[in-house]
């Protein structure tokens, strides 16, 4: 895998700079170019496994990037990378190093929402840098949205799979400034892979607006507290993995009762890997069934099976920069760059 980004990354070209910021515009982070210093965090769970890191390394040397450890990496703090205040300090440092152009987190877990405190959002707003991950990353990716303003990726956690459609997606968005139309593959005659690319529309239509979401269950946490942006007009897409249906449901019930839902104007329901009460005979509501009973409801257009979540070659997906779906063809264009 490392030898096939290496190879891919060296063979596609980088366009020219981009054009200056209108004046009040929002700063982007830069693009990736080859050679570019990256930053490790570990802003949730642990792993002292420095064969592990080695390898997450060389993943990101495959993609022509040259890795920069925070210090904390491999500390353990009970089930967390290191105290709050230490996985926020190699956030913090990161952002403040001017070699630095873009900040990968190497694992998920839990734990991100509890740096939110902690981080200088002075210093990150003033550097504005790609910050690329998912699962409990999502709690940085809506804090950066509220408190930043600049677009991140979500995308593969550093130690997680990389696959082809994966890195095509990332280097279209990162590398080359782009903006993609993101669609399921075609999976071919293979009935398995039909069933597990297919897309469902909840409700037709389009709809365009700011593409903010992520984890479903890190995304009901921040419910309440600042660190969750303004959902109005936006395009929220979520994701989940081993959350059985009544959870799904008491999750969305939240959101609907927070009133995030009935502002936004459309809705992504990315893979729900293994989300299913094991439970022999079970006759509750099915997965669609929830969905439907909460999304129908706020009129806009909905479709989920995007591929988006815990599962392999997923699309990495720009946060914080406005998209249109098309929710009949379960489509996501991506209107403006994520990256100046």
């Amino acid at each position: 895998m490392m030898q096939a980004l290496g190879t891919l990354a060296a063979a596609l070209a980088l366009p020219a700079a981009a054009a200056p910021l209108a004046q009040g515009a929002i700063a982007k982070p830069p693009r990736l170019r080859q050679g570019d210093v990256v930053g490790l965090i570990a802003p949730a769970g642990f792993s002292d496994d420095l064969e592990e890191l080695e390898q997450v390394k060389g993943t990101i040397a495959g993609m022509g990037l040259v890795p920069k450890v925070g210090e904390h990496v491999l500390t353990r703090y009970g089930y967390l990378a290191g105290s709050d205040r230490q996985r926020a300090a190699d956030l913090n440092a990161m952002y403040a190093d001017k070699e630095v152009r873009a900040v990968f987190a190497v694992h998920g877990g839990w734990g991100s929402a509890r740096l939110l405190p902690h981080l200088d959002w002075k210093t990150i707003r003033a550097n504005p840098k790609l910050l690329v991950g998912f699962s409990d990353i999502t709690a940085l990716h809506m804090a950066f949205a509220a408190q930043a303003g600049f677009p991140t990726i979500h995308a593969p956690n550093a130690a997680n799979g990389w696959l082809e459609q994966t890195w095509n997606s990332f280097w279209t968005l990162a590398f080359q400034g782009g903006t993609p139309t993101l669609l399921n593959p075609d999976p071919g005659p293979d009935p398995l892979l039909e069933e597990r690319w297919r897309t469902a529309t909840i409700r037709g239509g389009k709809a365009s607006g700011r593409l903010l979401g992520g984890n479903l269950s890190v995304l009901a946490t921040l419910v309440g507290t600042p660190y969750l942006p303004d959902f109005s007009g936006a395009i929220l897409f979520i994701e989940d993995t081993g959350e059985a249906e009544y959870r799904i449901d008491r999750m969305l019930t939240q959101l609907g009762q927070a009133g995030i839902l009935r502002r936004v104007a459309g809705v992504v329901f990315g893979q729900c890997t293994g989300c299913h009460i094991d439970v022999p005979d079970y006759s509750g509501f099915t997965l669609p069934q929830v969905l439907a009973q909460h999304l129908v409801p706020l009129g806009v257009p909905a479709f989920s099976g995007a591929l988006i979540g815990h599962v392999a070659n997923q699309f990495a997906l720009p946060v914080g920069v406005r998209a249109e779906i098309d929710a009949g063809a379960g489509s996501i264009r991506i209107l403006e760059p994520a990256v100046g």
